[in-house]
């Protein structure tokens, strides 16, 4: 018997120190450990981490795997993270994909008031 859980998310980034400021920012958190080529950032739910990891080359293709950010407020939680450096790439259906300073693809999706968790971050215009 033995066990196992998805423990970490590692976003690729060109550049740490950009890829480290946006993120921690856009998920209100803060880096909780760096061992180069990597900084990881605290907290996430059920243990799951968050790391960047600097690579040589700038993405090229689509992302296989994303995050999604959930929100009440879509065209608010957009343009804060416009703010730190996103950009919208398009709408679809309810929700925006967009991508980090790195082009990495990500979503910020519409949910009802009482969709959303207690776990939820609250962000002030």
């Amino acid at each position: 018997m033995h066990r196992s859980r998805l423990a970490n998310v590692i976003i690729d980034c060109n550049d740490l120190q950009v890829a480290t400021r946006f993120w921690t920012e856009a998920l209100g958190t803060e880096v909780a450990s760096e061992d180069p080529p990597y900084v990881f950032l605290r907290g996430g739910a059920g243990g799951l981490r968050v790391g960047l990891q600097l690579v040589p080359e700038r993405k090229t293709a689509k992302s296989p795997v994303h995050l999604d950010f959930e929100t009440d407020n879509l065209e608010a939680e957009v343009a804060r993270l416009e703010a730190l450096g996103a950009r919208r790439q398009r709408f679809v259906d309810d929700w925006w994909i967009m991508e980090d300073p790195h082009g990495n693809e990500f979503c910020v999706v519409g949910r009802r008031p009482e969709d959303l968790t207690g776990d939820a971050a609250e962000w002030t215009p």
